[in-house]
């Protein structure tokens, strides 16, 4: 674990086919331990389509090189409705998960089991990534890995792995940055007749640039591509 805790504060811009959409901020307080909280919102013509926005906040600490986390809860907004999602985590698994209010429990949806729910990380801790033991900060192997994801009503794994190295600058960071491939692939509590789950699974066009915090063996996402 890194020697003092780090701090990051990064703020992203969402956008489709170089049109802004929208906008996310994200925090965090790095060490032996790690605290984040995100939050997103549409504007601009977005808005008028759709007046979403969202927060989320996840704890926890390290443990094998990976994320452990302790407690996870987001809220998302939009004109028709609020949802908030609550999960107690340990023991590398869920303890607990209050959804309120409950998603519809609708037809042709694969079943979770509680093997789903064990060795999995909240979406939100997803986003941090420690480099394994014995390797470089900024090399292949923090790109080579599969994150095992539970967000409260899906499971499903982010595969990731390593395409190149390149050089970025973004707000204060530049530097080095591993641009990593990355395949969807759901696992349980989806519907696989949704045509977003056929479009994230058969997608082999996803990439992400990552970048380390601070001096911490730690890498967060800088830039996401669909």
């Amino acid at each position: 674990a890194p020697a003092a805790a780090e701090s990051l504060k990064a703020h992203y811009s969402i956008s489709l086919i170089g049109l802004p959409l929208g906008s996310a901020t994200l925090s965090a307080e790095i060490g032996p331990g790690y605290t984040i909280e995100a939050y997103t919102k549409l504007s601009g013509v977005a808005s008028m389509v759709s007046n979403s926005k969202g927060g989320a906040k996840s704890s926890g600490g390290f443990a094998n090189g990976r994320p452990a986390p302790a407690s996870y809860a987001t809220t998302a907004s939009n004109s028709e409705t609020t949802r908030t999602v609550r999960m107690a985590l340990g023991g590398g698994g869920v303890k607990g998960v209050d959804i309120s209010p409950p998603f519809e429990d609708r037809p042709g949806r694969v079943p979770l089991a509680e093997t789903h729910k064990r060795g999995v990380v909240d979406p939100l801790s997803a986003l941090v990534m420690q480099v394994p033991a014995g390797q470089p900060a900024v090399g292949p192997a923090a790109c080579n890995r599969t994150i095992p994801v539970f967000d409260g009503g899906a499971r499903f794994d982010i595969a990731l792995t390593y395409r190149s190295t390149q050089q970025a600058a973004a707000g204060t960071y530049a530097g080095p940055v591993l641009v990593c491939a990355v395949r969807y692939r759901p696992v349980a509590g989806h519907r696989p007749d949704r045509k977003s789950v056929q479009y994230m699974a058969g997608n082999s066009d996803i990439e992400v640039w990552l970048a380390p915090v601070g001096g911490s063996r730690v890498l967060v996402p800088l830039r996401i591509a669909v």
